[in-house]
């Protein structure tokens, strides 16, 4: 089990301000745009950041350059601290691949589900048959192509850049913000293995629908990065396609507009939620997901607050020393008895 706790606050500080603040200044802006320069390159070469272990060697290369100045203990401790969540994650990529024990997945119920919900609207179809019939054009790649070829590869790195970010600034809210997460994408396969569910590109391949053109990363072609999907292209080759209820994509840009709540005003909170509907309508036009599979990750995320908020006040009263009440009478010894 990894302890979270205890690896926030195990980490050195931080040196003192330096007595050269122009000279690491300068050192900064090299070393980031040197980082730039190289990732960039990367999206040409070999695609963006989808696998957890790139996208982790390319977050803790930025933290080293945002950082140059630091000791090597420190960029050290990012590796410290960083490599259980990544193994978790490679673990969880890896073991999706074993959830459908070779049954066949789900798929029937979640398009009465979606139908029920929307057929008035849509002509009895699913939203996604109705999106691609109204949006896709097969021989051009309108703009709308392209921000969802980027919102849908926003999913491999926002969660990860605003947990390194937290790591950097606040270490008790790095702590807490591990702690949801790694419950959220827990449960998420334990459902995956329990109700392996297919999503609408599949249902459209098996004529449970009809055809469903998987159109997540056309986008990136009209732009003139025709490699930038290279990782994730392979990676959705060889994935198993019974990971669509409960759709984790959406449930971890609900998890970040969410964990974020307190800390900002009220009035801020529906510009917040752009992101997730954002990442709902990618979702469903491109064939990856059902609303209904929306909608379940969106409760998967109320879910993970309640219980491991419940969790951390009870471990808080656990660990909390007993105070006697303040209107307590003193307690009275009986007196040594004489010998």
């Amino acid at each position: 089990m990894v302890n979270l706790d205890r690896m926030a606050v195990t980490i050195s500080p931080a040196p003192a301000d330096s007595p050269h603040p122009r000279r690491d200044r300068r050192r900064q802006m090299i070393a980031m745009g040197l980082w730039t320069v190289l990732f960039v390159a990367g999206w040409f070469v070999i695609g963006l950041p989808t696998d957890p272990l790139y996208a982790f060697g390319w977050l803790w290369t930025a933290t080293i350059a945002w950082r140059i100045e630091r000791p090597w203990r420190s960029h050290l401790g990012f590796a410290r601290d960083w490599l259980p969540i990544v193994l978790l994650l490679v673990a969880y990529n890896l073991s999706r691949g074993f959830a459908d024990n070779d049954a066949t997945p789900h798929a029937l119920e979640l398009v009465v589900a979606d139908r029920w919900m929307f057929g008035w609207a849509t002509g009895g179809e699913v939203p996604t048959v109705w999106l691609q019939h109204h949006l896709y054009d097969p021989g051009q790649v309108h703009w709308y192509d392209v921000v969802v070829s980027w919102v849908y590869f926003s999913h491999f790195v926002v969660t990860f850049t605003v947990a390194v970010v937290l790591w950097l600034v606040a270490r008790p809210r790095w702590a807490a913000f591990m702690r949801r997460w790694v419950f959220l994408f827990m449960a998420g396969l334990a459902t995956y293995f329990l109700y392996p569910a297919a999503p609408p590109w599949w249902a459209g391949r098996y004529g449970l629908i009809e055809e469903v053109v998987r159109i997540s990363t056309r986008g990136w072609k009209a732009i003139g990065m025709h490699g930038a999907g290279n990782m994730l292209n392979v990676g959705q080759v060889a994935a198993n396609p019974v990971a669509a209820m409960p759709s984790l994509h959406t449930a971890f840009a609900l998890f970040v507009v969410v964990f974020f709540f307190n800390t900002v005003r009220k009035r801020w909170w529906p510009l917040l939620l752009v992101y997730p509907l954002a990442m709902t309508f990618t979702l469903v036009y491109s064939g990856e997901h059902y609303v209904i599979d929306v909608l379940v990750g969106w409760a998967y995320v109320g879910l993970t607050f309640l219980a491991v908020g419940l969790a951390e006040r009870w471990w808080a009263r656990r660990k909390a020393p007993a105070v006697p009440p303040a209107n307590a009478p003193p307690v009275s010894r009986p007196a040594p008895t004489p010998h």
